[in-house]
């Protein structure tokens, strides 16, 4: 398992897309909209940034509103969403997700409450090959 991207909540992806290219010089590696948000990938060595806009009310919004823009979420590509799934079950840290969905570009996501990970909420994210 190795980390995948860091999750950004933002009210202005296109703003902070702009700026994260020029300072940090990390291209566009995918944009799509999914989920009620408007989502950009930055590509940053052999990881991302995912850039997270609501355009409906949800998850993203609802963040916003509590806590304002920054670091939503941090993500850990496996290539065994369920048994990575099972041992943090088997482990007593709560899922927000029972079982693996669909997530942005194409990926299956699944995500533990932050309440039993130190306060950050993760999310595994398949790369099954």
């Amino acid at each position: 398992m190795h980390l995948d991207h860091v999750g950004i909540a933002t009210d202005d992806v296109d703003g902070l897309a702009s700026l994260y290219r020029w300072l940090l010089d990390a291209p566009v590696a995918h944009e799509e909209r999914f989920d009620g948000m408007q989502i950009c990938f930055l590509a940053l060595g052999n990881g991302y940034l995912e850039l997270l806009e609501p355009v409906e009310e949800g998850p993203i919004s609802r963040y916003l509103d509590r806590n304002g823009p920054g670091v939503h979420h941090l993500a850990f590509a496996t290539d065994d969403i369920e048994g990575a799934l099972a041992v943090a079950v088997e482990g007593g840290i709560e899922p927000i997700d029972e079982e693996p969905r669909p997530g942005a570009w194409g990926h299956d996501v699944a995500f533990l409450h932050p309440r039993d990970t130190g306060g950050v909420l993760i999310e595994f994210v398949a790369h099954e090959e």
